[in-house]
């Protein structure tokens, strides 16, 4: 039995990776309990640019604990919350930060989606209504009466924090 595995990214490339190291992913892995390691194995919905950084995740959680995260979130730097390298690995553009989160969901790799997550709470961590829907690109489509009032049926929540 060979210790690489093929995987296929979204754009059709093959990635030949350590199955130790694929293996962090719990769907690669049930894949290849399963007796998949003689096919390739396609990841449509991954691409390679970021399947790449996905390997490197996985590479370094082989030698290393995962990321062990405080929830809520005590500090909006996720340097407070964590080791820099899992800090400085999160530290990208948002929409690449988003295609992470979305692949490490999607491969079942619960240690990167929960460190993507969140690096996404700390950059919303202490924002007000209007700044988070900037952030997402959110469009306000409530007319000022109607976010009173939910403003004001939710004010629990405000208190809470």
């Amino acid at each position: 039995m060979s210790n690489k595995v093929k995987l296929i990214t979204a754009e059709g490339e093959t990635v030949e990776v350590e199955v130790e190291i694929a293996s962090k992913s719990a769907l690669i892995k049930g894949m290849i309990d399963d007796g998949d390691m003689e096919e390739d194995i396609p990841l449509p919905n991954v691409k390679k640019s970021i399947l790449v950084k996905i390997i490197e995740f996985c590479a370094y959680l082989k030698d290393n604990h995962p990321p062990e995260i405080e929830k809520p979130l005590r500090s909006n730097n996720l340097n407070d919350v964590t080791t820099p390298w899992y800090a400085d690995f999160v530290a990208l553009d948002q929409e690449v930060l988003f295609e992470l989160i979305l692949a490490a969901n999607y491969l079942n790799i619960n240690p990167l989606l929960e460190l993507s997550c969140a690096k996404v709470a700390s950059l919303i961590k202490n924002k007000t209504i209007p700044e988070i829907r900037k952030f997402f690109s959110i469009e306000n489509d409530f007319t000022p009466e109607e976010e009173a009032q939910i403003m004001e049926e939710n004010k629990w929540a405000e208190e809470s924090f």
